[in-house]
């Protein structure tokens, strides 16, 4: 769940974002993506395929709908494809649902069409992957432990659309509401320098900036305290200043090429740098709020901007102005492992998650699980791939890739 996830949105909202009744009308319309149909006996590697976990993730983001959600929704303009929606949700809530094999290839086949996201030029969509730090902790600051993570303070308000100007400068999200109006929040300097200090506001104590910077681009985290209690962490809200990459910052000045950049890379640098590193992560203005949460699964990641606990290597962070949350998407691509060996990655992808850094049609962020090993994989993604949509039989394509505006 990376740094600018979304909270969680309440009933009517989740089926408007899930199902894509209200979301992504304008952005990327004409002249941009094209879905072309596919037939599934032509996707390489689709025969060998694990659906059953694919659809295990699926009836999960199923189940975060309920009778009173389909309800409300239902007198909408989208009536047909909330049918379909359910009449699909339905069967992989049933109890014969949780199919093997052959059984759970026939359910994504019999219920979707499938649609290759072309690009203007053939272009290829791009990936990157994301994971949920595991790391030790303390509720109580010590020499060990001095770096605070911090609950959402009770002055952070996040902005409407009708609440930007105020004086504010352009961009921001969210903003300290102040008598007659609103100020900027502090930025992550200005916090780390002490803007927080004295009100209550800490959560749980680290034993290392860097980690804690890491667990704020992630957005989520386990925290191992000393008695042995595992703590989850999830994303509450940000001070509202625009997220900047510090990647990016070391490349500008010179300290790292492109070619080479990557998180594992980037950990070396800054470990290998202290007397620099916190003037360049201060760089990023964004700073991220923190809140406790209980899952049902602890098996399973986070929970993601769809409401549902995330699965490794089924899970995909995308665009929801194109895709809506449950969208089962074929990944096809080459992908390096945790050792940076490359080799095939086609696997079917349910759309759990979203991020600032997001954006497009043939774009996506893999979850990779939780702890060292998942972050050694994730950190190497920054690759080529093809994007292979599928949706429910029937229902009409989305604006953006029929031409509509």
């Amino acid at each position: 769940m990376r740094a600018g996830r979304a909270l969680l949105a309440p009933a009517v909202c989740l089926y408007l974002i899930m199902f894509g009744v209200a979301l992504g009308a304008d952005r990327g319309s004409s002249g941009m993506a094209q879905l072309t149909p596919v037939a599934f006996s032509d996707l390489p590697g689709w025969s060998g395929e694990r659906q059953e976990e694919a659809l295990s993730a699926f009836a999960l983001s199923c189940a975060r709908l309920r009778a009173p959600v389909y309800a409300a929704a239902a007198t909408g303009k989208k009536s047909n494809s909330l049918q379909a929606w359910t009449r699909i949700c339905t069967q992989a809530l049933s109890p014969d649902a949780l199919l093997s094999g052959a059984g759970a290839r026939r359910f994504f086949e019999t219920n979707f069409s499938l649609y290759r996201v072309t690009l203007p030029g053939n272009a290829r969509g791009f990936l990157t992957g994301y994971y949920e730090p595991e790391v030790e902790g303390s509720l109580e600051r010590s020499a060990a432990f001095p770096v605070p993570l911090y609950r959402r303070p009770d002055d952070l308000v996040t902005l409407k659309p009708s609440q930007a100007g105020h004086g504010l400068e352009p961009g921001l999200a969210a903003a300290r509401r102040v008598k007659g109006g609103f100020e900027a929040y502090p930025t992550r300097a200005e916090i780390e320098a002490g803007a927080l200090a004295g009100r209550g506001l800490e959560l749980v104590y680290l034993r290392d900036p860097i980690e804690a910077f890491f667990i704020h681009i992630q957005g989520s985290a386990r925290v191992r305290l000393k008695d042995g209690e595992v703590m989850r962490l999830g994303f509450a809200a940000k001070n509202g200043h625009p997220y900047s990459s510090i990647g990016k910052v070391l490349i500008e000045r010179g300290a790292l090429s492109a070619a080479e950049m990557n998180t594992e890379r980037l950990r070396q640098w800054l470990a290998a740098h202290p007397d620099e590193a916190g003037e360049v992560m201060a760089t990023n203005r964004s700073f991220i709020f923190f809140r406790a949460i209980t899952v049902p699964d602890p098996t399973l990641g986070p929970i993601g901007a769809a409401g549902v606990q995330l699965t490794p290597q089924r899970s995909l962070a995308v665009d929801p102005a194109f895709h809506s949350f449950a969208t089962p998407i074929w990944i096809d691509a080459e992908l390096p492992d945790a050792n940076g060996r490359t080799g095939p990655f086609r696997r079917l992808m349910i759309a759990q998650d979203t991020g600032s850094a997001i954006t497009g049609a043939a774009r996506g962020d893999i979850f990779f699980g939780t702890g060292a090993a998942a972050s050694a994989r994730a950190g190497r993604i920054r690759h080529e791939g093809d994007f292979l949509v599928l949706l429910p039989k029937g229902m009409p394509l989305p604006n953006w890739a029929a031409g509509g505006g």
